[in-house]
């Protein structure tokens, strides 16, 4: 694949996880009082929930580390990816990878901290972009194992 069409593939991807973040977010903030619960089915609730850490409440507070933190895991993915957009499929968990934080910076700079309104039982409020990271971390995972054996006009 040639690196500008990877690089529109992750754009477009990005651009979905972002909107989708963003709208479902605010559907959310403008449906629930922050802190207020709604069971939805088998223990999973809606919640208006805030998280100044990373990943599942993860340096909760952390403030310029969870910044310098968060920085530096895009810089090295942008970089990654510069280097390896022609190989097959990587545009799509770049997009996911980029979508996903994007979402949540954007949280981080309007609100403070990220919005999390999906509550599993036993597990950590979440959100899209944090589904769209973690995805994207699989599917990064499954190219880097399939590697250029598998090449592809994908």
């Amino acid at each position: 694949m040639n690196p500008r069409a990877a690089w529109t593939r992750a754009g477009l991807v990005l651009a979905a996880i972002l909107v989708v973040d963003q709208v479902v977010k605010q559907v959310i903030v403008s449906s629930l009082q922050r802190g207020e619960e709604v069971d939805v089915v088998l223990g999973i609730k809606l919640v208006n929930v805030r998280n100044s850490g990373v990943a599942f409440g993860v340096l909760e507070d952390g403030g310029t580390l969870v910044a310098i933190f968060i920085a530096l895991a895009v810089v090295a993915l942008l970089v990654y990816f510069a280097r390896h957009a022609t190989r097959p499929l990587y545009w799509l968990p770049t997009g996911l990878l980029l979508g996903g934080a994007l979402g949540n910076i954007a949280d981080r700079v309007r609100e403070g901290s990220v919005i999390d309104f999906v509550k599993l039982p036993y597990w950590p409020a979440f959100n899209v972009a944090d589904s769209a990271i973690t995805v994207g971390v699989v599917a990064l995972l499954f190219v880097l194992e399939r590697g250029d054996e598998a090449r592809s006009p994908a």
